[in-house]
């Protein structure tokens, strides 16, 4: 027992005079190709959000019954444009790509959905930009991954970065977007691909530096929300109700993209008669209610700053689902996160002229909240989100609110790939 001892004193002696032969650090190559693909794909989105604004500058001059024929006809050009180049799909075949088709996003699509999704986003859709800057940077790590010769997991993770770094530029939140990316993918657990939350942090980061020096964004709140204050334990009881209630109105939207979406399947027609039913549905709701037009970058705080009725704000609230479903199912291109959030504020505004004694702050964040979790089943990254685009600085409210949102969704998800397993 002593030699044996001994022996192994000896050869660790051995070893520590042995001279290190690698870096005693963790900085690898993978961090140089994850930071590469964040500034990639940073570039990528400040270039889109450019065109997008200048883009909307031009068109949303363009008001009353013109809004008819300018979106019939931005809906026709827009699925002229998926019928010649390519169907790049939408959010749900993105999720289904990166769990089924070993992770990756074919480049080949990003023409088609980048001139698709600005027609749509510019003319007013009720859609954001965040699905197609995630499809494109996406698609940008598989192409850098494939250079590199990767494959399996890591290509997954390359992917996945790419996502972030979409995510991010557009949210101005490295955290929140590098975990939205990995949460809105997963089946069961939040971080089924955890291999790639590290990958996804770097590239968010040197995303958002890229981005912000592009377009020179401000860190802060985009929104004008009053400053919240805690006022006691109540607060988080009221979070847990509203969001009850909130996480109904998500039921509702998703039952009625549903009912939209069986509608325009009957259409047995090439998609460019789709998506130009849809933008002619979408301008009739816009001409009569033109609050519900674009994803609500700039129109909550419009809609803040108005002052309506409870009755006002309900048909606000019922306009806005059913042009966000029409937008999704009709063939329109673009993402519904933002979207969901005007539709939580205006849900919180309804709340506030029910019960005036509620938090007006805390009452619209936990509405959007809610609903934004229920649909899309990313508590986590819903509250880190909200804190950053809200400025609403206490976690709690926000997290009981997303976490009633998510339990409360139903069984059979939105994005139907999260229902599936990898295996299968």
């Amino acid at each position: 027992m002593k030699f044996n001892h001994k022996r192994k004193l000896i050869g660790y002696s051995n070893l520590l005079d042995h001279p290190i032969r690698v870096s005693p650090f963790l900085f690898s190559r993978d961090f140089l190709l994850w930071a590469l693909l964040g500034l990639v794909g940073g570039g990528i989105a400040g270039l889109y959000w450019i065109t997008l604004e200048s883009m909307i500058h031009l068109l949303e001059g363009i008001g009353g019954w013109m809004i008819v024929p300018l979106m019939t006809s931005a809906g026709l050009l827009a699925g002229l444009v998926i019928h010649w180049i390519g169907d790049p799909g939408e959010i749900h075949l993105m999720v289904n790509n990166i769990r089924f088709n070993k992770g990756k996003l074919n480049p080949k699509n990003n023409p088609s959905m980048i001139i698709s999704s600005l027609i749509c986003v510019a003319a007013g859709g009720s859609l954001g930009p965040e699905a197609p800057l995630v499809q494109v940077t996406g698609s940008t790590g598989t192409w850098l991954g494939k250079i590199f010769r990767l494959k399996g997991e890591k290509l997954r993770t390359y992917s996945i970065a790419g996502m972030a770094a979409g995510f991010t530029a557009l949210f101005g939140a490295p955290l929140g977007g590098s975990l939205f990316a990995v949460e809105i993918l997963h089946h069961k657990h939040m971080l089924e691909y955890y291999r790639a939350v590290i990958p996804a942090l770097v590239s968010s980061c040197f995303s958002y530096i890229v981005f912000a020096f592009v377009i020179h964004l401000g860190l802060g709140p985009i929104w004008n929300f009053p400053t919240y204050s805690y006022e006691g334990i109540f607060d988080f009881g009221y979070a847990f109700g509203i969001a009850i209630l909130a996480a109904a109105v998500a039921w509702i939207f998703i039952f009625s993209t549903k009912g939209c979406k069986k509608a325009f399947d009957l259409i047995s027609l090439p998609i460019y008669f789709k998506t130009t039913l849809g933008g002619f549905i979408l301008g009739w709701i816009g001409y009569g209610f033109p609050i519900t037009r674009y994803f609500g970058h700039h129109e909550i705080n419009e809609l803040i700053g108005l002052d309506l009725n409870w009755s006002g704000l309900l048909l606000i609230l019922g306009m806005k689902i059913l042009a966000i479903s029409v937008t999704v199912t009709s063939g329109w291109r673009g993402g519904f996160i933002i979207p969901l959030f005007f539709v939580g504020t205006c849900l919180g505004l309804v709340l506030c002229e029910f019960f005036p004694t509620l938090n007006p702050t805390l009452t619209w964040v936990s509405c959007m909240a809610a609903i934004n979790a229920c649909v899309t089943r990313t508590p986590v990254s819903t509250t880190i989100l909200l804190s950053v685009l809200t400025g609403f600085g206490y976690f709690v409210p926000i997290l009981i609110a997303s976490l009633t949102g998510y339990f409360l969704a139903p069984k059979i998800p939105f994005i139907y790939s999260q229902l599936k397993k990898i295996e299968e």
